[in-house]
């Protein structure tokens, strides 16, 4: 991986802090595609879950730059999606999943969470059978601005979840961080409810990627790394992955020693 400017472990969670949040991207490109290129080679093909959001912009333009990937041996899943919305709506993560991913570098499959779908319960337990069908290479995530991950929310998750795949209520600062990123023009007009991979789900991949850069994802970087290990804070079981690295840039660590 790009050196970084600096790094530390927080009990068992390595963490690496860049200049900015470009290097930031480039570093987890690189590790992204070296964890593709090993787990084909070890065994012919490699299934990566991937966040979406504007805090993997960066990371994700990266990837494309990264020669040598195998994608035509990859299968992708996505961590979660919007309830009764839409694949055309601009605030779809399928859209984002399929303009940013599919489209330019053409996964062996694609398998994506049908927000939409009649029945959404029904919808959860195919994508649970998709994603325990086989065990997971890497889960490529980032950390909300409450601390959430995927749409696991505060005081709502399960870090024991029998369930891989969940429904669950947004909370009100989950739902005010996507008016603010530009996904819809108010509160009122964002879905109230979402499809999320659960915390278990997550942590059983062979690796995890945290990409987290930014000023705003400051104090939920510091809750992550110094609050009690608890669902008020559903990031802080990454505290507890050795399988996991947290990359930050110099905005989003700038409250960890203060």
């Amino acid at each position: 991986m790009i050196g970084a400017a600096e790094e530390r472990r927080v009990d068992k969670l390595r963490i690496q802090i860049f200049d900015d949040s470009a290097s930031l991207g480039r570093a987890a490109a690189q590790f992204t595609a070296t964890v593709v290129r090993d787990a084909v080679a070890a065994r012919g093909s490699a299934r990566v879950v991937l966040a979406t959001g504007n805090s993997q912009l960066d990371f994700v333009a990266a990837l494309q730059d990264q020669a040598g990937v195998p994608w035509d041996a990859v299968t992708v899943f996505h961590l979660d999606e919007y309830l009764d919305l839409s694949a055309e709506h601009p605030a779809s993560f399928r859209r984002w999943i399929r303009e940013r991913i599919t489209d330019p570098l053409r996964p062996a499959h694609v398998h994506y969470i049908e927000g939409d779908a009649p029945d959404p319960q029904a919808e959860c337990r195919r994508y649970e059978g998709l994603l325990r069908a086989e065990p997971l290479d890497l889960v490529c995530m980032g950390i909300g601005e409450n601390g959430h991950i995927a749409f696991n929310e505060p005081h709502q998750v399960d870090f024991v979840d029998d369930a891989w795949v969940r429904i669950i209520e947004l909370d009100h600062e989950s739902r005010v961080q996507q008016v603010g990123e530009g996904h819809f023009g108010s509160v009122e007009e964002t879905a109230p409810r979402a499809i999320t991979v659960t915390v278990p789900a997550l942590l059983s991949a062979r690796a995890l990627q945290v990409v987290v850069p930014e000023l705003r994802k400051a104090p939920a970087v510091r809750a992550t790394v110094y609050d009690e290990v608890s669902p008020a804070c559903p990031a802080t079981i990454l505290r507890h992955q050795e399988h996991a690295v947290l990359l930050l840039d110099r905005q989003s660590a700038s409250l960890l020693d203060s």
